[in-house]
């Protein structure tokens, strides 16, 4: 009679789990920025549930939540370390949006790359705030339990990730602007057009490639329209002949899948604002393209 019991609460504490998975999931992602490190914490949170008393959880969604929040400051707060020691510039590792244009939030908020990019600037404590409240629409005295700190200090938190992306952030346009200034964009780079390529760039773009250290992606961000323009242009003639592209949907927006011979080499996404283009975004790290790349074709 008890080992059935025994199967009957763990087919139940498997039941909660895989429903607050995809939440668990998104928090971790966010957080993190990257989808290998969120699968790590959502593992890990599963083995922690299967040996957790479950008998007096009352709420095992808000449990489980807020043992992948901590998990995911903990292991951001390490990340950090190993980030300052990445080569060249560190983006975000691209999700397939496709089929969950949320990725198990309330809304499809901090999920954009440019504003991933733009929290990693901050601490871990701060994003996971922002997160749960701005993607997950947590309540301030939830936010406050699961980072163990004060009502208030959980309000000021999120206030002050809301400060740091207006002020480092314009306002983004619409979906189908975007993606015609994505468009615009993709051919001038591939044709190499100078005057094309200065027509939709704001006056002090940022270009960020993400090789992780593979040959041929720049280690430094190239700043300013000129800049920009120039070392596109330079780059077209090597870069782009032997390439095929594929529009594809990645952390909710339009980019581009560049491959050779079928292995993808880049992804490529921008951040628009009224402006122009704001921010061109590459990324080249096999590690984190490889996963992107897989996920589409599933």
């Amino acid at each position: 009679m008890h080992a059935g019991n025994d199967i009957g609460t763990l087919d139940r504490a498997t039941r909660d789990f895989v429903a607050a998975r995809p939440q668990l999931f998104g928090i971790a992602y966010r957080v993190l920025g990257s989808a290998t490190e969120a699968e790590d914490v959502v593992q890990e949170t599963w083995l922690r549930w299967q040996s957790t008393d479950r008998a007096g959880i009352r709420e095992p969604a808000a449990f489980l939540a807020t043992v992948t929040a901590r998990l995911a400051i903990n292991l951001a707060q390490s990340a950090r370390v190993r980030r300052e020691r990445y080569i060249g510039p560190w983006l975000p590792e691209p999700v397939d949006t496709g089929v969950d244009p949320q990725l198990g939030a309330e809304r499809a908020e901090a999920l954009d790359m440019a504003v991933l990019f733009l929290l990693e600037k901050l601490n871990p404590v701060e994003r996971a705030a922002y997160v749960l409240r701005e993607a997950f629409d947590y309540p301030y005295a939830r936010i406050a339990d699961i980072l163990e700190t004060s009502h208030v200090n959980a309000r000021q938190l999120v206030s002050r990730a809301r400060k740091h992306l207006a002020a480092e952030r314009r306002e983004p346009v619409s979906p189908a602007v975007h993606r015609r200034l994505l468009e615009v964009f993709l051919a001038a780079a591939r044709t190499g057009r100078l005057s094309a390529l200065e027509d939709v760039l704001s006056a002090d773009v940022v270009s960020y490639a993400d090789g992780g250290g593979i040959r041929g992606a720049s280690r430094i961000p190239v700043v300013g329209r000129l800049r920009v323009s120039k070392y596109l242009a330079a780059f077209a003639p090597r870069f782009w002949p032997p390439t095929e592209v594929r529009w594809v949907e990645a952390n909710g927006g339009p980019a581009v899948l560049v491959s050779v011979d079928g292995n993808p080499v880049a992804l490529l996404s921008v951040d628009v604002s009224e402006r122009g283009i704001e921010r061109v975004m590459w990324v080249m790290n096999p590690a984190k393209l490889g996963p992107y790349a897989a996920s589409l074709d599933r």
